[in-house]
């Protein structure tokens, strides 16, 4: 699932409720005691359910020897059995891939990994316009002829059983790759591996799809004759694009994904790869500090994001694999330009919508937004469905049709009360074929079936989403007074880094702050503040929110939720407004 660039966020939504995280005092004092932690971070451990003293010290100094065994993993010990003998007949081997930056990624990694234990691999990653999503029974065929005997799907194939039925009646054996949730069974594969199927235990059910891909590479590497110092360098620097597809992926920054992004944000200030030097580069990313996951989420991602959304994602691979520095750069500059052409697209598909929903009923009559048109970017629907759910706060599906094929692709986003692929498993007897995640989907129906998918659709969701789900809620972790705000306290809080999904950046609220001066408009759509509690100042910022500034002045008085972030440009530290109030707002 693709990130946005924050700066393409919609126009914020102002009354979201505000809901403070609980926790457990016993439970902070505990964690204080053992750990020797500050109130401040024990509190902010028991709010992300670190509970145990070992969960809290896996979490505060996770380390490649916290990951899992590959072999728990169900499945593991046949795919790398057939791997190795593929590589000791010097077979012909595929990677079928995806064409977003998790897929992408995936591919580099096991494609790393079976040429450093000897072998060589193939690639495929399906063009998002010309092939759709998903492995395809021709790309086999083609294989077939081309005498592969082994074919390695990455971030894809779960639901795959007749493109995977072809391949055995073919002769080729088929390892799957994937993290998506599966059908009732899973393809008559030589291998599955998902921690997601039945009859898996492995203990990480949050993998992305790189993640998974490197398990498998983790497995393989390790069962080479290889001196430990070695294996553990390499799987380090493999964890640097690991953390790439992970973050971009959206799965939670938990378990062992923390393990992957900790260890793969550090190294990313040290690439000698030339296309991560170029990538950073042209993401104006300096490696003379830590990148953060919201670096990597808003800066990387949309670029490597772009290349499959609007051209072809094997430049991705190119990127990653050239030795070439002039090369890369060259790669590098044209995900740039494709990033830009991509924002342009997804700015005027958003506009269209926008007007379409003028006088939009309220959820109680239209719970789910089912919207279509001809011709449509399908690169980027996926994207402009992100823009509705965050401003109507709605489940969403965004559909490009086709009035010659007489189809329509789409793509869907979800609001976190709604499981958005179980509603399409119900409703599966309209789509030609479908698949996703509890909050992102994608499909393909005749255009003649839209309007039976958006009223069977709107008739689920109206049977399990209630009033109190179409309410934004934003989840504070405690009141914070400016004057605890220094260098040391910030210190303290990076042990908790990185931020993400399942593990989010603290989120602070404060009261009886004024604005020292008339609030600015940034590139005219944010919002600039300095505000002031007693006698401690900061500079505030608010993305999209620049909409907001009318009732502001020098002296007003208002209360904020605000994460912090290091000011880059002034030096310190600067608050990142998620939402604020003029005091006395209801809604709080």
């Amino acid at each position: 699932m693709a990130v946005p660039d924050r700066q393409d966020c919609l126009s914020y939504e102002p009354m979201k409720r505000w809901l403070y995280r609980p926790y457990d005092q016993a439970t902070v004092e505990r964690l204080q005691a053992e750990h020797r932690l500050s109130p401040l971070l024990a509190t902010l451990l028991a709010q992300r359910d670190i509970t145990s003293s070992e969960d809290a010290q896996q979490f505060l100094h996770a380390d490649l020897s916290d990951l899992h065994d590959p072999l728990r993993m169900l499945g593991m010990q046949a795919a790398v059995d057939r791997l190795r003998r593929a590589i000791a007949n010097s077979e012909r081997v595929l990677i079928y891939g995806d064409y977003d930056v998790d897929g992408t990624t995936a591919v580099v990694i096991l494609r790393t990994a079976i040429e450093m234990a000897g072998g060589k691999a193939e690639f495929h990653v399906p063009h998002r316009i010309q092939d759709g999503y998903g492995m395809r029974t021709d790309v086999i065929e083609r294989a077939a002829r081309d005498g592969v005997g082994l074919i390695i799907s990455v971030d894809t194939g779960i639901r795959e059983t007749a493109v995977v039925d072809r391949a055995r009646e073919l002769g080729i054996d088929t390892i799957i790759t994937d993290h998506h949730l599966p059908e009732a069974g899973v393809p008559r594969a030589l291998a599955v591996l998902n921690p997601n199927q039945p009859g898996c235990s492995y203990p990480d059910k949050s993998l992305s799809g790189v993640g998974v891909a490197f398990k498998l590479s983790q497995a393989l590497l390790g069962g080479l004759d290889w001196p430990p110092d070695r294996l553990r360098r390499v799987l380090e620097s493999m964890l640097k694009v690991v953390a790439i597809g992970t973050i971009a992926d959206v799965v939670p920054l938990t378990g062992e994904n923390r393990v992957f992004t900790r260890i793969g944000l550090a190294g990313l200030t040290r690439s000698v790869n030339p296309g991560l030097k170029a990538l950073l580069e042209v993401s104006d990313l300096s490696q003379k500090r830590r990148l953060s996951a919201t670096d990597v989420a808003f800066r990387l991602a949309p670029r490597l994001n772009a290349a499959g959304r609007m051209d072809t994602a094997g430049e991705v691979i190119e990127l990653f694999t050239t030795r070439d520095a002039t090369q890369a750069r060259q790669i590098a500059q044209k995900l740039d330009q494709l990033n830009t052409d991509r924002r342009q697209a997804e700015a005027a598909v958003v506009r269209e919508i926008l007007e379409r929903l003028e006088g939009i009923p309220p959820p109680a009559e239209l719970p789910c937004i089912v919207v279509e048109g001809e011709g449509w970017h399908r690169g980027v629907i996926g994207i402009a469905a992100s823009r509705i759910v965050e401003r109507f706060h709605r489940p969403t599906l965004v559909l490009s049709t086709n009035a010659e094929e007489a189809t329509a692709t789409g793509s869907g986003r979800s609001i976190p009360a709604f499981h958005l692929l179980q509603a399409l498993e119900h409703v599966h007897d309209v789509f030609e074929r479908f698949g996703g995640h509890r909050q992102a989907a994608g499909c393909t129906l005749q255009i003649g079936r839209i309007a039976e998918l958006r009223e069977r659709l709107n008739r689920y969701a109206s049977g399990v989403l209630q009033p109190v789900d179409f309410k934004p809620v934003l989840e504070v972790d405690t009141e914070l007074e400016f004057r605890y705000i220094t260098d040391a306290m910030m210190e303290d809080l990076s042990r908790l880094e990185p931020y993400g999904f399942g593990n989010p950046k603290p989120l602070f609220s404060a009261k009886g702050l004024r604005l020292q001066t008339a609030p600015e408009i940034l590139k005219e759509k944010h919002l600039k503040l300095r505000i002031a509690q007693d006698n401690f100042g900061f500079s505030a910022v608010g993305w999209r929110m620049g909409g907001r500034a009318d009732g502001l002045a020098s002296g007003s008085e208002i209360q904020a939720a605000f994460s912090i972030e290091p000011d880059f440009y002034w030096g310190g530290w600067r608050l990142e407004l998620e939402d604020f109030h003029l005091a006395g707002a209801a809604g709080v």
